[in-house]
């Protein structure tokens, strides 16, 4: 998986840390303070946008007085304990990143969360220093599943696309890999369970988590 590989490119949420859950929770109390119930579609209209692009969403289809700035200020507010002292990392993570370093395999994080919430979540795990570069969807002009976010990461790091591997969580962001010419690994989240199948068809590789790389039960797709 990593032969030939000069850089490796993660998504955050989902991938690196388990974390989808905690938005589920916060679009529900954030939407209940103007007395919104979170319509069924919603984590698939969003699925991929940008913190920015997102807060755009939500002021748009929920007619939220509040400016972009503001709302995306209250999310981080709601978020930041979380991400501070409660998301875990994936298994199998930091051995993984040690893996990578040994083999002089740049690290970079392109990421649709917010910047403050991503550094805070890989500084309170160590391991913030790993990584030469880290871009989120607010950086560029668009979200995934264009590949803005993985051709800037790949910039930074002074590689080539076809030289990077990113790992991904869901099918905006594997064709945001894809799209960048890069090759992706899916990995395994139980937020994005029902895309099992399609993450199959679009990724290079799956995994359940970093472990399998190490016991070399990783599943080879294309």
């Amino acid at each position: 998986m990593l032969d030939h590989m000069k850089a490796v490119i993660f998504d955050l949420d989902g991938t690196l840390v388990d974390s989808m859950w905690i938005w589920t929770k916060i679009d529900e109390e954030y939407l209940g303070k103007f007395h919104i119930v979170p319509p069924k579609d919603l984590s698939n209209a969003i699925e991929g946008k940008s913190f920015t692009e997102t807060a755009e969403y939500f002021k748009k289809r929920f007619f939220i007085q509040d400016s972009i700035d503001s709302i995306k200020e209250t999310w981080n507010e709601m978020a930041f304990d979380k991400y501070s002292n409660h998301v875990p990392l994936k298994a199998g993570v930091k051995e993984f990143l040690e893996e990578c370093v040994k083999r002089k395999i740049k690290l970079g994080i392109a990421s649709s969360n917010s910047s403050q919430l991503v550094r805070t979540v890989l500084k309170r795990h160590q391991i913030l220093s790993n990584f030469e570069s880290v871009i989120t969807g607010c950086d560029v002009c668009a979200g995934k599943p264009a590949p803005d976010v993985y051709l800037k990461a790949a910039r930074d790091l002074n590689v080539k696309p076809e030289e990077c591997l990113v790992f991904e969580d869901i099918t905006a962001g594997i064709m945001a890999g894809k799209n960048a010419g890069m090759k992706v690994c899916a990995v395994e989240d139980d937020y994005s369970k029902y895309q099992r199948e399609e993450k199959r068809k679009l990724a290079d590789y799956y995994i359940k988590d970093y472990q399998d790389f190490f016991m070399k039960s990783y599943e080879v797709l294309a």
